[in-house]
């Protein structure tokens, strides 16, 4: 099973949070209140996500942090791959940072950085203000569905 890292889908929520209150310095607590993630956690993430150059950290009484740049330009693959790493699903692909014993042997390279290639495009594909859509919103430019109209239909 491929599967991200809590951390990863923690900083999304985390981050999520931030988004919705642009221009605010958001500090730890803070943040673990409005999210439900300890703020050992959230501390954790600061310190992943600074350095990544999602988030900057401000100084002093009114510190804490703010993101660098607004949802619509932060993909889910910046988020994972300041978390997680290099997206690589096995140590043969491109940018995974391992070594593979058997890889001049193994007829399987080119199709698993075929397989990688099309995951990390569709994590560069998505931004944080993606996922902070409801899942229940219309696409852009189509009008939205009442309730009335979804039983009616």
């Amino acid at each position: 099973m491929i599967r991200l890292s809590k951390l990863t889908d923690y900083a999304i929520v985390v981050m999520s949070e931030m988004a919705r209150r642009v221009g605010t310095v958001h500090t730890v607590a803070q943040l673990a209140d409005r999210t439900g993630v300890p703020a050992p956690t959230v501390a954790k993430l600061m310190k992943s996500l600074t350095p990544a150059g999602l988030t900057t950290s401000h100084r002093g009484a009114a510190g804490g942090y703010a993101l660098t740049r607004p949802a619509t330009d932060i993909t889910i693959a910046d988020i994972v791959v300041a978390l997680d790493g290099p997206i690589a699903l096995t140590a043969c692909v491109e940018g995974a940072g391992e070594e593979c014993g058997v890889e001049s042997l193994c007829p399987m390279r080119g199709g698993w950085e075929k397989i990688n290639a099309a995951i990390r495009g569709a994590l560069e594909q998505v931004t944080l203000a993606d996922m902070m859509m409801p899942a229940w919103a219309p696409p852009p430019g189509e009008a939205p569905v009442t309730r009335a109209a979804a039983r009616a239909g």
